[in-house]
């Protein structure tokens, strides 16, 4: 049943790449990334046992077509990192962050100075770890905000992290600090400010809610 539910998930996979447009050349990207996920199933599996529900830590979640074009425009799309990221996105969509983390540690290991690689790796890392930002996730953030330090989208990201988390309060300085870094003419000013805002609204409103008496 194993190796069935594994084929399954190919076929899904495939299915799923057609489905949301990823260009045909990049498909082989999304079959690496499958293939080093049977890989260690084979390796480190048991496909002789029935099948178990998945493990909670693992968050499913689709990226959001928003979160995904506001990347493209901090990062710029197009690119052989994009590609790997958009291989990432496939895997989330099939409900497997961990491939989603296996495919952008591959593109890693050809482009280990990748901002947007280390910034997708934090947010892949974060959702696979149970939606919060665990000391992988962390590390893969830090790195990417020390290769740029002027760079708002690492602080952008690791905020959207903690909110998915439901720490608000730690995501508001990493985006008060990415908007400061955004220059007013960039596009995706007036999308962070927006954000920043609600959360300041949010963060308010919460502080105004009476504390339950102990």
């Amino acid at each position: 049943m194993g190796y069935l539910a594994l084929a399954l998930l190919a076929a899904a996979a495939f299915a799923a790449t057609a489905r949301f447009g990823v260009a045909r050349p990049l498909w082989s990207m999304v079959g690496a990334a499958l293939m080093a996920g049977a890989t260690g199933y084979a390796w480190q599996g048991r496909p002789g046992l029935p099948g178990a529900d998945p493990r909670p830590e693992a968050t499913v979640r689709a990226p959001e077509p928003a979160l995904i074009e506001l990347r493209d425009r901090m990062f710029g799309g197009y690119t052989l990192d994009h590609a790997y990221l958009n291989a990432a996105d496939v895997m989330q969509r099939v409900g497997e962050p961990r491939l989603a983390v296996l495919a952008i540690l591959g593109g890693l290991r050809k482009m280990p100075e990748s901002l947007s690689l280390w910034t997708g790796l934090g947010t892949a890392l974060a959702a696979h770890d149970g939606d919060r930002v665990s000391p992988p996730a962390l590390f893969a953030f830090e790195h990417a905000r020390h290769l740029a330090p002027d760079q708002p989208a690492p602080l952008f990201f690791e905020g959207l992290a903690y909110i998915h988390a439901g720490d608000f309060a730690a995501a508001r300085p990493l985006w008060a600090r990415a908007l400061a870094l955004t220059p007013p003419g960039v596009s995706y000013h007036r999308d962070i400010a927006e954000r920043l805002t609600l959360l300041d609204q949010y963060l308010a409103a919460l502080a105004r809610t009476p504390r339950a008496a102990d």
